[in-house]
């Protein structure tokens, strides 16, 4: 139960730290964008700092989560971080939320408890991993990133946003999975710096984050986000499933998860196309704002008859 509790806030702290970074980021010029200028306005906004300390605290709850949990159960929680953004969004920016993102939210919640509670995973350790199967689980998931990668670059358009969107899931899934490693390692008396799975960590965790930054830089959020969202859960419990031997409930209980996961596909992606959610989301208040000081054209902010 507590690391179900701590995934929901780890999922909470990832969004506010997204809306926090877009709040801080909104008045950059795009010519400003990947310069040592902007960085150094970022770093003196409140809000950029604050969003940053925000996701590093929702990676710490993160790694205790599924360090005291089976990664089964808990990392399916992490697409409650889509709707937790798009609520904090509306919030932060005086946005509306549509009907139909109202909707999506609830198929999306209504989904991932019937997935979890349906599988209830139980049992298993990442601790009593033999080596050799750890080097085929994470050979195969390497392997399937970077074929997508190679079909992203050769892409074109938003079909290269979306093999990049999968890819950066994948790779995130399996940085999951490492720091899971890590934590059962821990708690079984081994020591963090002599454990392999630290180094994994080290090296795929700046990796996946480069990548996403170009899943973002390819094509708009509509089109990568669904791919990331839904992979990273995905390769996680395949590998809680598969490599960690974990157990689930059979029979009836997967036609439940089956219907639950078709529902979490399904509200992720109108998520992903909520309004709310695009880059540019943020600009419609501080336009309200400017006309309501008069700073706007003058002749836009006069009613029509």
């Amino acid at each position: 139960m507590l690391g179900i509790v701590l995934m929901l806030l780890a999922a909470v702290c990832n969004a506010a730290a997204s809306v926090l970074q877009r709040k801080a980021s909104r008045k950059e010029s795009a010519s400003e964008q990947f310069s040592l200028h902007m960085f150094w306005d970022l770093v003196r906004r409140p809000a950029w700092v604050f969003g940053i300390l925000t996701m590093l605290t929702g990676f710490l709850l993160h790694a205790v989560s599924i360090s005291i949990s089976q990664i089964a159960l808990v990392q399916p929680l992490l697409v409650s971080e889509l709707p937790f953004t798009l609520v904090l969004a509306a919030v932060t920016f005086h946005l509306p939320v549509a009907r139909r993102d109202w909707l999506a939210i609830g198929a999306a919640s209504l989904g991932l408890g019937a997935f979890v509670g349906a599988l209830a995973p139980h049992g298993g350790s990442a601790y009593s991993v033999q080596p050799w199967t750890w080097a085929i689980a994470i050979a195969a998931t390497l392997a399937g990133v970077a074929t997508l990668v190679v079909l992203g670059y050769r892409g074109r358009d938003e079909h290269r946003a979306v093999f990049l969107g999968i890819a950066t899931g994948g790779i995130f899934g399996l940085n999951s999975s490492l720091i899971a490693g890590v934590g059962a390692s821990v708690a079984h008396g081994g020591n963090l710096f002599l454990t392999w799975q630290t180094y994994g960590v080290a090296l795929i965790a700046p990796t996946s984050f480069f990548l996403l930054q170009n899943a973002l830089a390819a094509g708009n959020l509509v089109a990568c986000q669904p791919g990331f969202t839904l992979t990273n859960p995905l390769v996680s419990v395949a590998f809680g499933l598969v490599v960690f031997d974990e157990q689930t409930r059979q029979g009836i209980f997967l036609f439940a998860a089956v219907a639950g996961a078709i529902l979490i596909g399904a509200g992720t992606v109108l998520l992903a196309r909520s309004e709310l959610l695009q880059p540019d989301s943020s600009h419609h208040e501080e336009g309200a704002d400017d006309q309501a000081r008069g700073k706007g054209d003058p002749s836009a902010a006069t009613p029509s008859a």
